[in-house]
C-alpha cells in the first residue's frame, strides 16, 4: 500500500502511469525490460510479479490452488486474487498469456482457464468466500 506526504490527484497518478507505460514501451528486448524493471523494483516486488505470473500460467492449464500452492509457494490468497484478475480483470493478463501462445492458441484453452479462474481448489460451489475471493473464515 503506497503511503507518502505527498497528494496526488487522480489526475497525477494518470499521468505518472502513463509516463511508466511509456517507458516500458520504449524497451525492445528482454535483456532491457529485465534492466528497467532491476532498477524500479526491489527484488521482492520483482519476485511478487514472477511469482503472479507463475499463477497465470498454472490457471492456465487448470491446475487445481493447491497444486499451484505446492509448486510455487505462493499463497492461497493470491492465487485466489490472480484468478479474479484472470476471469474478471482488466484483460491484461489474458492478453499477454495469449501472445505468448501464438497465433495457433486454441480458444478452448483460454475459455477452460476461464472457468478454472473462478474457481477455489478445495472449494464447494456455493461455499461462502471472504471479501478476497478466499474461503470465507469461521
Amino acid at each position: 500500500m503506497k503511503t507518502s506526504h505527498r497528494r496526488l490527484t487522480p489526475q497525477q497518478e494518470a499521468r505518472s502511469e502513463r509516463a511508466l507505460i511509456t517507458a516500458l514501451l520504449t524497451l525492445r528486448t528482454v535483456e532491457e525490460y529485465r534492466a528497467f524493471l532491476r532498477d524500479l523494483c526491489t527484488p521482492a516486488e520483482l519476485q511478487a510479479m514472477a511469482d503472479r505470473w507463475a499463477v497465470v500460467e498454472c490457471l492456465r492449464r487448470a491446475l487445481p490452488y493447491r497444486e499451484i500452492h505446492r509448486q510455487t509457494a505462493v499463497s492461497m490468497t493470491t492465487i485466489g486474487r490472480v484468478a479474479r484478475y484472470l476471469a474478471q480483470g482488466h484483460g491484461g493478463y489474458a492478453l499477454a498469456a495469449q501472445r505468448l501462445d501464438g497465433p495457433s492458441a486454441s480458444a478452448a484453452t483460454h475459455e477452460g482457464s476461464a472457468q478454472t479462474a473462478g474457481r477455489a481448489g478445495g472449494t464447494r460451489p456455493g461455499t461462502r468466500r471472504s471479501a478476497h475471493g478466499g474461503p470465507a473464515q469461521g
